[in-house]
């Protein structure tokens, strides 16, 4: 018997595009855990939907992600309307992302990335395994 009841409708469309950018990357899952979609390797890289506390009453945000940004990025992102410090994952250094119809998908798969190479084991997040990273040109040997 689970514990934690579904909180999210399989039809969602934003779900879908979540786990098409969460799935493309290497050696990547997704489980339910606590009654959401998680992707991960070894560790959980993203979360779909999340919760946080105000004035004591749990609010949810079914239409989101949750992820682990860079602490510098953190910051800054933190003053974004669309941003929240979720419940439980919020004092690890972790943030929800509301999700609507004005969504930047890309902003969307950076921060999935993101989150993803701060998670994934060492073998999986080497550069040029994110599907929107680009490497950066190695210089040609000089002949001598």
């Amino acid at each position: 018997m689970n514990a934690h009841p579904m909180m999210f409708d399989e039809e969602d469309p934003y779900l879908a595009r979540v786990r098409e950018l969460a799935g493309s990357l290497p050696e990547s899952a997704e489980k339910i855990s606590h009654g959401r979609p998680a992707f991960y390797t070894k560790k959980v890289f993203a979360y779909f939907g999340g919760s946080l506390k105000v004035d004591g009453t749990w609010v949810q945000n079914p239409h989101s992600i949750v992820v682990l940004p860079d602490e510098d990025e953190r910051h800054a992102l933190l003053s974004d309307a669309r941003v929240y410090v979720p419940a439980y994952l919020g004092p690890s250094g972790w943030i929800g992302v509301d999700l609507d119809d004005s969504t930047d998908w890309t902003e969307v798969a950076e921060l999935i990335e993101e989150s993803y190479r701060l998670t994934a084991p060492r073998s999986s997040n080497r550069p040029g395994v994110a599907t929107t990273m680009t490497s950066t040109p190695q210089r040609p040997s000089s002949a001598v």
